[in-house]
């Protein structure tokens, strides 16, 4: 078997069992096991459990990233483009586990590799929306006056859609829920016309 293709096998069989039961309660035991291959294997390719789990989770946030970048692209408008965003990457932490658990759990903070990802991630998201945002600018569909801040509010805000949709709510339920927060970011709560009537006294 070649050597990069072993490496593989014990990447995706540690990828379903860190899903299944979680960083602390997977042990390279159960991944040789699950592998089939002996234990000694393992630790030629990998340093130990937390290398395979950091492998893992850089895969699946390369996974994750891809997935939303392509969805973005597919759509013709900045508002579209936000859906997007939101949509897809709600649908796909719900799948990548191991990535959803890096980003959201505290007890893996301790590890340096995870508060990398961290960081990694959300420079990634920031830059993502803050495009979309210039591009509502340039097409005057957007009214902003601080990108950055904007775009931190918009992440920071996202942060509380990022949990495991449960089984029993469709993705089209999903996406209703989901538009109607961006009925609210889009339009606000706010008359229009007492909006104006402030901006006016100002």
């Amino acid at each position: 078997m070649a050597k990069k293709k072993k490496k593989s096998i014990i990447e995706k069989v540690a990828q379903d069992l860190f899903s299944k039961f979680g960083f602390f309660k997977t042990t390279v035991d159960e991944i040789a096991k699950a592998a089939r291959i002996g234990k000694a294997t393992i630790y030629y390719y990998f340093e130990g459990k937390e290398d395979i789990f950091k492998e893992v989770v850089e895969k699946e946030s390369r996974i994750l990233n891809a997935k939303i970048k392509e969805a973005v692209n597919q759509e013709d408008t900045p508002e579209k483009k936000i859906r997007a965003f939101i949509l897809t990457r709600a649908k796909h932490l719900n799948e990548l586990a191991n990535i959803y658990s890096a980003l959201k759990d505290d007890v893996l903070k301790k590890f340096d590799f995870i508060e990398k990802i961290r960081e990694k991630d959300f420079k990634k998201e920031m830059e993502i929306i803050q495009k979309i945002l210039k591009e509502g600018i340039e097409k005057k569909n957007f009214m902003i006056e601080d990108i950055e801040l904007t775009s931190f509010a918009i992440i920071s805000a996202l942060k509380g859609l990022e949990y495991p949709w449960p089984p029993r709510i469709s993705l089209p339920e999903v996406e209703k829920n989901i538009d109607k927060l961006l009925e609210v970011f889009f339009h606000g709560i706010v008359k229009r016309e007492l909006f104006q009537e402030k901006i006016i006294k100002k």
